[in-house]
């Protein structure tokens, strides 16, 4: 065992619970805005407006998942590299704090995995008639979901402490070295049917700037604020428990 944590609060993304308050707030507030006028802004041909979204033909009211699709895709990709950034710490300092950080990060990178991943296949069926189809982007999403999967069965089948650590560190590098290829390149790679894919002009139409107008670039902005707030207010919620809970092993082991 490693006896008591070394704990650091100025890691990355770690702050006081004062002010996690604000933080909590704050994702509070913008998610609750992009959720309201996500869904209220009305959607027609020629907006007059700030007020008014202009209607994307081929999408209509399907180009509202974006203020939440693209949130959680991009707060999965920024959970898991913080994930990484924690192994390589632990590698170094051999600090066990590290290790409760990494694996604490590649938790909610999970979840948000797998909200992007039901919001993908909401829009899917929607937009392409089922589901799943096996895109590149829905099977790259699918490959991390395995990676990191077979991450958390990894540690759950070490029992020493100190292996357990540095095997999961060592696994959370590798594992994120991934994600920027199977999130940015891989999918644009081959031919597919989500915007972006190989083949398709630009990016996809709802970031073509005549397709996307400023009002719903705001509100796309805020609600990637909003999803990032929430991660670091998750991520300080989820360490406390995970360092009260090591304590409490310590203190079994003691007795």
């Amino acid at each position: 065992m490693f006896g008591r944590i070394n704990v650091e609060y100025h890691g990355l993304f770690e702050e006081s619970s004062h002010s996690m308050k604000y933080v909590k707030l704050g994702s509070v507030v913008l998610i609750s805005f992009v959720l309201v006028a996500g869904l209220a802004i009305p959607l027609v041909p020629s907006p007059a407006g700030w007020l008014e979204f202009p209607n994307i033909p081929g999408l209509e009211q399907k180009a509202r998942n974006i203020f939440f699709h693209v949130p959680t895709a991009w707060t999965t990709v920024l959970a898991f590299l913080v994930s990484t950034f924690y192994g390589i710490q632990y590698l170094r300092k051999k600090n066990i704090d590290d290790d409760l950080k990494s694996v604490t990060s590649a938790g909610l990178g999970l979840l948000f995995c797998i909200l992007a991943t039901v919001t993908g296949a909401l829009w899917a069926k929607f937009n392409w008639g089922s589901f799943w189809n096996w895109d590149p982007r829905q099977t790259s999403i699918f490959v991390l979901l395995l990676i990191y999967g077979a991450y958390f069965a990894l540690r759950s089948a070490v029992e020493s402490e100190e292996k357990r650590a540095a095997l999961s560190a060592v696994y959370s590098i590798i594992a994120g070295l991934t994600v920027p290829f199977f999130i940015f390149v891989m999918p644009r790679m081959v031919s597919g049917l989500h915007p972006g894919a190989k083949g398709d002009e630009g990016s996809g139409p709802l970031f073509e700037g005549k397709m996307m107008a400023a009002n719903m670039r705001v509100l796309f902005y805020t609600g990637l604020a909003g999803f990032s707030l929430l991660y670091v207010w998750l991520f300080n919620l989820r360490l406390r428990i995970a360092r009260l809970d090591y304590h409490r092993l310590l203190q079994q082991e003691g007795e």
